[in-house]
This record gives C-alpha cells, structure tokens and sequence, in this order.
C-alpha cells in the first residue's frame, strides 16, 4: 500500500509567531526550491516532493534561516492515495495563504511511439493533482477571502513543436485552468488571485533528466536561472497579473506568436525544431 510521510521537521516551539502558509509542490529542487528559498522569510511552509531526502535538508536549511515553521509532506502525487493525502492535508491548515503547483517533468518523442505509460503518468501530474490540490486549496482560501494559486504553466501553452504534444498539452490545460478560475473567483466577488507562470527555458535538472543538452536546445540568451522566474512570479501576484511570463525575449516572441495565422505559427514551429536538431 502506498503510504505519504507528513512531517513537521522544522517547528521549533520557541518560534511561536505563526506567519501565513505556502504550500509548495516539487520543492525538492529547480524553480520549487527557489520558492521555498524566496517565501521563507514570510511564510511558514508546507514542502511537497517525493524525494524525502532532499525535503528534509531544504526545510532545516530554511528554519535555521529564517525560524520558519517547515512541514514537509513526501509523496507522489501520481498516486492517488497519496495525491488524497497531499490534498486532505492542504484542506486542514486555516493558515492557507498560498498555494505553488510546481510540480512537474517532461517526456519527449513522437506521440504514437511514446511510452504511453510514462505519458500518462505526466498527465496526472500536471492535471489531476493540480486540479485535487487547488480545489482543495480553494476551498480554504475563497472561505477566508484571501490568498492565491500559482499554476507553473510553460511557455509550451502557447506554442508547440514536434515530440512535445502531450506536455504542451498539459501546460495549454494548466494555463486555460488558470484563466477560467481567475473569471469564477471575479464572478463571486473572491479577493483571491491565481497565476499562470509560463517560463520559458529555465537552468534546472528537468532538461537533465530528460537527456537533453541545453546548448543544442537555445542560445545561452533564452535560458532562465529558477530565482529570476520566481521573482517575476511573485512580482506578477504582487501586480495581481493572471499570466506572468519572465524575460523579455519570451514576452516578445509570445506577442508576436499569438498573433500570427495558423498557418504562418506552423510553420514557424517546424522551422524552430529543425534549428534545435
């Protein structure tokens, strides 16, 4: 049976200040940490990632910084008990303030000759569990009017190329998710935000774990460090913007993108791939 460890690592009773809560999923590394590292010192934290390890460091590094209240929560949220579990736990904590669905992996290859298996594995996590965790996260924060959901989308939303069908996809729901949300919270009146943060290429192990080498994929120019796109994240909630997309260049290519025909947007995705091949 697939079991979820909740664990209030860092919660020193002589920090008794409660401050107001972030819950992070896929903190263990990459644009996650980054959150954790930048909300620390304004938010008692709930970590969410599988690799336990990892969590535990990152929470005690972060009390010792900052005396924050760190509860780390190690599970996959692929599995549906312990996505029941991650979600049961966001529902009981009345300190809900925010909420980062971060987590995330990609899987390349041509549809038809793609592990169906590691394919749909993906689309659990980045549909299902986003939708499980932030309507339980909703749940708090539109009863206390306050607070908001960051949906970490991709640039992959608004265009596409060969061999990424099914994870431009999940990241097209994610941010179409997102913007139906922001109208259902102005429809009631709910002081609570949502973003959609699309990044573009950012230097982190996600392309590592996919083989990948980073400077056959974009100049040195597209490619994001984690902390500049959780500054323009936070920057963005600050601005209460529905989507954030960070660097200049990728808002560029966006606008222009989105305003092209079909046709011309094809064509100018198939000649982007053979560049990357």
């Amino acid at each position: 049976m697939s079991t979820v460890a909740i664990t209030a690592l860092a919660s020193d009773p002589a920090h008794s200040r409660r401050k107001p809560l972030a819950v992070i999923t896929g903190a263990s590394s990459g644009i996650g940490s980054a959150f954790a590292r930048r909300l620390a010192a304004h938010y008692d934290l709930l970590l969410i990632a599988r690799r336990g390890d990892l969590l535990d460091s990152l929470a005690l590094e972060l009390h010792a910084r900052h005396g924050c209240r760190v509860k780390v929560v190690v599970a996959d949220l692929t599995d549906d008990a312990q996505l029941n579990t991650a979600a049961a736990a966001i529902a009981a904590e009345p300190e809900l303030d925010l909420l980062v669905n971060n987590a995330g992996f990609g899987h390349r290859g041509l549809f038809w000759e793609a592990d169906l298996g590691a394919i749909e594995k993906m689309h659990r996590l980045h549909v299902t569990a986003t939708l499980r965790l932030t309507h339980a996260a909703l749940g708090v924060l539109v009863g206390r009017n306050a607070g908001a959901v960051i949906n970490v989308a991709s640039v992959a939303a608004f265009g596409q190329r060969a061999g990424n069908a099914s994870y431009g996809a999940t990241k097209s729901w994610l941010a179409t998710l997102t913007e139906g949300l922001y109208l259902d919270l102005h429809q009631a009146g709910s002081a609570v935000t949502v973003q959609a943060l699309c990044p573009g290429f950012t230097s982190s192990e996600f392309h590592d774990l996919l083989g990948e080498n980073r400077h056959t994929l974009a100049p040195p120019s597209l490619w994001l460090t984690a902390d500049a796109v959780v500054d323009a994240s936070l920057k963005g909630l600050a601005d209460r913007s529905l989507f954030v997309i960070p660097g200049w260049r990728y808002k560029l290519m966006l606008g222009l993108l989105r305003k092209l025909p079909t046709a011309l947007k094809l064509r100018l995705e198939q000649r982007g791939l053979r560049r990357r091949t």
